[in-house]
Parts: C-alpha cells; structure tokens; sequence
C-alpha cells in the first residue's frame, strides 16, 4: 500500500511528490525498444534473470551516456531510473517525468527522490541505479551507499546489469555514440539479496551490504567482459 504523502513523522504535513507513473515507464520502455534496435544492434544475454513481477533493483555499470537507454529499451521490464537533476533541463524536464524517471539531486539527501524511489518498489516496480554514482570507467569500482538503502529497505532483489561496448568507440554520424548499427552488449546476471537475513539497517549493515554488493557486481562484470569478448 502507497503510503499518504501528505503526512510525515508524528502526523506532521509534509510536500507532496508526484508518484512516478508506470504506465509512463511503459512508454518509456516502447520509445527505448524503437530507438535501441532501430539505430544498434543490442544483444541481449540473461534477461530471463529479471524476476517476471515484483519489486526489482537493477544495479547498472555506467561508462556511457547511452546505458541508460539502452537498458530502458532491452529490459523485460518498464524501469523507473534515479537521474540526476541536470539531465532534466527544457523539454527534457517535462518529457523524462512523463515516462516515470526519478530526478535526483546528488549534492545533497533528496528526500523527494528517496521516497519516490521507495514508492516504485513498494509498488512492485523495478528500480534503475547507477551505483557508481556518474559517468566513469564503469568497472563498479567506487559504490556509493544509496543501492545498498534502497535494496535493504525494501527487501528487493539486486539484478546486476552489465552494458558493454556502448563506448568503445564513436560513429562518424553522431559524435560521441558509438557507431549507428554496432553492437552493444547487455548481460543480466542472477538476482541476491543485498541483507544479511537480519532485517538489520544500521549504517553498519548498510557498509556491509554495500562490500558485499560490489563483490557481486565485480564479478559479474567479469562474467560479462568473459561471456562477450569484450
């Protein structure tokens, strides 16, 4: 049940967030399947690992501008991502709100994004993270805390997501995406649970969740780049 966001802690009026819509998702997901297979060839490995219903958490590597949606356009599944708040600028403000993307100030706690966030899974949605944070060599070296809090709170599963050869090299069409027509990898892996069984939440289970998470999403990284050849 979604909770009433217009009270907070002892009954106390709070904002209001507009809830993200999955019916928008759905769209979402329809413009990234047109775009993803119409401009490259995706290749889509393990995506029966998704589980089919219920809350989900897909815990992407991040080394390119396009993982994002390719993934919105090659996963079973509408995805709801945590976006940073820059991205949502003119027209794209209103357009990625419309098709259920999370807008997220990473400068500071954003309550809004956090509850948001909750609010898909508590709903049975799937959760799209970059656990790296922002762009880099997209090797899960450096998490960040907030995938660990969103998998040990709602108790959803982590689907470790790798997306390869989105930035191995540039087309001459379109600078800075790789070539129209080549291909782009995504590797599903099997789905675990972040906690320790305890139902624990401290910051110390958090830190440990989160060394556990990165183990796994090291690892199936290195499963992908083996399974791929890349």
């Amino acid at each position: 049940m979604r909770r009433d966001p217009g009270r907070g802690e002892a009954g106390r009026r709070v904002t209001a967030s507009v809830p993200p819509s999955e019916k928008g998702a759905e769209v979402g997901r329809r413009i990234g399947v047109g775009l993803m297979y119409g401009l490259w060839k995706p290749r889509v490995l393990g995506a029966w690992r998704v589980p089919a219903s219920g809350p989900v958490v897909l815990a992407v590597n991040h080394a390119h501008i396009l993982d994002g949606p390719m993934l919105m356009g090659t996963a079973p599944r509408p995805v709801h991502f945590l976006i940073k708040k820059e991205a949502f600028v003119g027209p794209l403000d209103p357009f990625l709100r419309g098709i259920g993307q999370l807008k997220v100030d990473r400068s500071s706690t954003d309550r809004t994004a956090i509850t948001q966030a909750l609010d898909v899974l508590s709903e049975g949605g799937v959760l799209g993270i970059f656990p790296e944070g922002t762009r880099g060599e997209g090797d899960f070296a450096s998490l960040r805390a907030g995938l660990a809090y969103f998998a040990v709170r709602s108790g959803a599963p982590i689907v470790p997501v790798a997306v390869l050869g989105s930035g191995e090299r540039q087309g001459r069409l379109i600078r800075g995406l790789p070539p129209l027509k080549s291909r782009v990898d995504v590797v599903f892996g099997e789905a675990f649970e972040a906690g320790d069984g305890s139902g624990r939440r401290t910051r110390k289970a958090l830190d440990e969740a989160t060394v556990r998470i990165q183990e796994r999403l090291t690892g199936h990284l290195e499963n992908a780049r083996r399974l791929t050849g890349r």
